[in-house]
Parts: structure tokens; sequence; C-alpha cells
């Protein structure tokens, strides 16, 4: 029998309205400008160990669990006003479905999942990070079919997931009819987080990739999951399974946090770093108190990205007329407000993230975002 019915399609399509909509609303009340929530979520645990070492010596619940641990006691000590919410805290199961749901009753501001790689070659090595998407490469379907299949553990799973088979390419049609309204943030914090991993201890850096993953498709908040190295790799492993290695692994994690709250929340500062030395702490702040030189260098709010250029009256902009657009590697990046310091644009950010809930600011020089 063919895997969608027209019963089924009517029921997916229900679900996917019912869910945009939960998505709509959430976004719409909660535009705070502070990360005020993060919920960490070890993968696996309990009866499901995840990926296991030859002669499962090592287990992947075991190494991401300490690693989430150690992750949420660093924010908590460098932010006490955030609220650290762990999916698990210790050696339990935990559905997939479940983990997202905590971070969607308590309206968490960012999601992060972390997890262990495996492959059957030992050669593979490396750390990557993965944003909710169609997946673009075989590679990248294995991985969700291997982090989905966790469902099959859960009682009742065919009908809690609405039908949804790990195993089957038809399933992940479903995640192409889904709209990711904080993709573009996830994939920003994905990008600081591997950008963090270069510094070790797993050296190798696959990149940022996008995949069908149950667990970031139910969120409704910026997500992310990240994989810190192959079970499978020697190199890899030895660089996982010690205390010190973990905490140095949650190192690169906490700086990337401090690092995209700085971002999301406008406010670029050194409270997240080392301090620096006097003179390139007041080079850098009078920098960034001097107005822009002229009209080709200027700080904005970017409201979302789309592929296409929308028409001037397009229902997306919700009636604003002063958002304009920069094209940047073929995504059209829709803003408002020119502003000649970065300070001026935080002026303005609460008010703009009433209508668009995941703008951020950007800094602009010859029609290119600097990063």
């Amino acid at each position: 029998m063919p895997f969608y019915t027209n019963k089924y399609r009517r029921c997916l399509l229900l679900l996917i309205l019912a869910i945009g909509l939960h998505t709509v609303t959430y976004a719409q009340n909660n535009y705070a400008t502070r990360i005020k929530c993060v919920v960490i979520d070890p993968g696996h645990g309990g009866h499901d160990p995840g990926t296991v070492s030859s002669g499962a010596k090592y287990k992947e619940k075991d190494i991401v669990l300490s690693v989430g641990l150690k992750l949420g006691s660093m924010i908590k000590s460098r932010y006490p006003d955030i609220k650290i919410i762990y999916t698990r805290s210790s050696d339990k199961f935990v559905p997939l479905a479940e983990r997202s749901d905590i971070a969607n009753r308590n309206n968490a501001d960012l999601f992060i999942s972390i997890h262990v790689n495996a492959t059957k070659s030992t050669s593979v090595s490396g750390t990557e990070t993965f944003v909710m998407g169609m997946h673009k490469s075989e590679s990248n379907f294995e991985l969700c079919k291997a982090e989905n299949s966790v469902i099959a553990l859960e009682d009742n799973y065919e009908t809690k997931y609405e039908g949804f088979n790990p195993n089957s390419p038809e399933s992940y049609i479903i995640f192409s009819l889904l709209q990711n309204t904080h993709l573009e943030q996830s994939i920003k914090l994905a990008e600081i987080v591997q950008n963090n991993y270069k510094k070790g201890p797993v050296y190798n850096n696959r990149g940022v990739k996008q995949g069908g993953l149950i667990v970031l498709w139910r969120s409704t908040m910026p997500a992310i999951l990240t994989e810190i190295g192959f079970l499978s790799n020697s190199k890899d492993r030895a660089a996982m399974i010690t205390k010190e290695g973990q905490t140095s692994i949650a190192k690169r994690l906490f700086n990337a946090f401090c690092q995209y709250k700085d971002l999301y929340e406008g406010n670029i500062t050194n409270e997240s770093r080392p301090a620096p030395v006097a003179e390139k702490k007041d080079a850098t702040a009078a920098k960034r108190e001097t107005p822009a030189a002229n009209a080709s260098e200027y700080y904005s709010i970017q409201v979302f990205s789309v592929g296409k250029l929308l028409g001037k009256n397009a229902a997306e902009f919700k009636g604003r007329r002063d958002i304009t657009y920069i094209k940047v590697s073929g995504m059209y990046k829709y803003m408002v407000g020119k502003y000649p310091t970065r300070e001026k644009a935080v002026q303005d950010l609460a008010s703009v993230r009433k209508a668009f809930p995941g703008a951020f600011i950007i800094h602009v020089k010859d029609k290119q975002i600097i990063k």
C-alpha cells in the first residue's frame, strides 16, 4: 500500500497546519531580546545506549550526559539568571517527542541536542552540527535514520509519530512541507559551534548540515543537534572518553553559546570573553561608537531571509513599508533600518521583534554582511 493514502494526506496536512499555528503563536508571544531559558538535550539514555564502541566499553549516552551537564554548569555559572533545563540529568530514557516538548513547554530560547557519531569506517572522524532541513546527501540521510530510529524503542510509536517510518525515504517528504521560522538563527549558532570546535580536542571540522531530525522538527525555537566526534574513530574516541576531553568539548560549546548570545541580543561586548588588554578594548569600543563613514557601511536589523525576491506589498512584510534587502549568496536578506552604530540598532530591536521574533542585528559593508 502506498505510504501516502488520500486519508493520510488530509491528516498530515492538518497536523502540519496545527504545528505551524502553534509555532507562529509561540514566536509572536516570545520576542524577548534576552536569552532566558536554554534546554540542553543529552541524547539517548537508559535502555537506549546510542552508539557503542567496540567491546561496548564506551557508550554515547554516558559521554553526552557528561558533556551536557558540564555545559549547563558553565552557562549557569557565567549567567545565573538564565534558566537551564536538561531533558535528562541521569541515565534514563526520554522519548524524542518529549525532548522537544520539554523545550516548548518551558518557552525555551535555545535547544541544544548533543550526540556522538559512529560509522563502519574507522577512518572517518570529526565534528558536525545539524539544523532542521532536508538532507542533501546519502550520508546525511543515514545519520538521520540512525538518530530517528530511537522512536522504535517507544511504546505505540506508529500512532505517536503519525505513521512516520525512520527508514523510509518517503516519510521524509513531510519535512519539505515544514517552514522553520528559526532556521537562520539555528544555522548561525551551528556555524559558531563548528568554528569553536576547530580548537579541539576533536579537530576535523565536517561543517554545518541540514537533516530531517525529529527532535529538531518539533522544536519551536532555534535548535541544533551537534555530533561531537566519532566513537568509531580511535583519535576522536580518545578525546571524548576522558573527563578532561569532555570538559574541553563542553568549553567549546559554552564559548559558542556566549558568542551566539552576544549576537542574538545585539550587544557584542567583551562580557563572554577573556578581557583583552586596555588598548585593544578602547580601540574596539571607539570603533563601535563611531558612525559609519559612508552610506555603504551601516548596521541593520535583519527580519528574515528567503531564496526569492518578494513584491513590495508581500504579506511577509506584515504591513511595513521600510523593509529593504541585499542579495547574498543567492539569498535575499530583508532588513529594517540603517544605523550608524550597533547601539542605535539595539534600541529598536525589541520593537522590531514584536512583528518579527527572529530578527537580529547585522553589520553591512558594500552590500555584504560582515561576520
